[in-house]
């Protein structure tokens, strides 16, 4: 018997709160408290996904395992850098997979989002490219930010700026979507 799906809001709570839970403790408490909250929260969130679900998609698997190592040492050693090269390592490791997928041939975007639409092989693979590029751009964002600025922007950055340029950089690959598009043929 399979298990039944998450509902959108459930979904949308479990990825966005340990984010939230981070920022929020940020601001009363500090990283280290935050970065200990974040580390909790998602650890639930992906449990919950778990239960839920019965299966846990890679991508947040990949991220909570960074979180909890990143995290752990940032608490342990008493050094922040960890958890603020932990989006570096991630968006590196997202970018290495999407474009190794592309290199081998077997974009990676096909078997994540195959499930919910269908594109030509040379849309998932353009779709695989652009992602893979700007996970890299993250990558050097990141990095640039939390070296040159204070610990506070740096938060803010994490929690707002990299959310708002991963929305627009989504609208933006709206266009290459629609005209990769594939309509299911009806069966029978």
């Amino acid at each position: 018997m399979t298990p039944p799906s998450m509902n959108s809001q459930l979904r949308l709570l479990l990825d966005f709160s340990p984010l939230a839970g981070f920022f929020v403790t940020y601001k009363l408490a500090g990283l280290a408290a935050a970065t200990g909250v974040l580390i909790v929260m998602t650890l639930v969130s992906l449990t919950i996904t778990y239960v839920k679900e019965r299966k846990i998609a890679p991508m947040p698997l990949v991220s909570g395992v960074i979180v909890t190592v990143m995290g752990g040492l940032t608490l342990y050693l008493h050094d922040d850098t960890f958890i603020k090269i932990k989006p570096t390592i991630v968006n590196l490791l997202f970018a290495t997979l999407l474009l190794g997928g592309v290199y081998t041939g077997r974009p990676m975007f096909k078997y994540v989002l195959g499930h919910a639409m269908t594109l030509t092989e040379e849309g998932w693979k353009r779709l695989s490219v652009r992602w893979g590029i700007f996970f890299i751009f993250l990558a050097i964002l990141n990095e640039c930010i939390w070296r040159n600025f204070t610990t506070e922007f740096w938060v803010d950055f994490k929690v707002f700026g990299m959310f708002s340029l991963t929305m627009l950089f989504t609208f933006a690959q709206l266009p290459l979507i629609k005209r990769c598009w594939v309509d299911e043929e009806p069966a029978g």
